[in-house]
């Protein structure tokens, strides 16, 4: 069994010196290291990009687990994951729960990883 990275709070986006900027600290390294493990998924990647691509903005629970082709405790399951990472907002209305992607958090993301990327 691998072992688990140690839980901490990622809800808020990655804020760090950019990778390129010189050697990074532990704890830096530890925030964009459990940020990357939240991503290190094909179906954490395929919601992602549904979430992205959704003409709504957002979709719920269901529609994600039927476009999927996965149960729908398993996409809780991943959905939860992502949220911890502060990749997904989610929002319960009536008998659903909708979710869209925090474009922020993986813009942080993004830009710790290379500065220029968005440039």
């Amino acid at each position: 069994m691998p072992k688990a990275l140690p839980t901490i709070d990622m809800s808020a986006p990655v804020c760090c010196a950019p990778v390129a900027s010189g050697p990074m600290s532990e704890d830096d390294a530890l925030q964009v290291a459990l940020r990357l493990k939240a991503l290190a998924d094909p179906a954490r990647v395929r919601i992602m990009s549904m979430l992205f691509s959704s003409p709504a903005g957002e979709e719920n629970s269901g529609d994600l687990a039927a476009a999927l082709e996965l149960t729908e405790s398993t996409i809780s399951h991943h959905l939860a994951q992502l949220r911890r990472a502060g990749f997904v907002v989610s929002d319960r209305r009536g008998m659903n729960v909708f979710h869209r992607p925090a474009s922020a958090a993986l813009g942080a993301l993004c830009a710790v990883l290379d500065p220029n990327c968005c440039r």
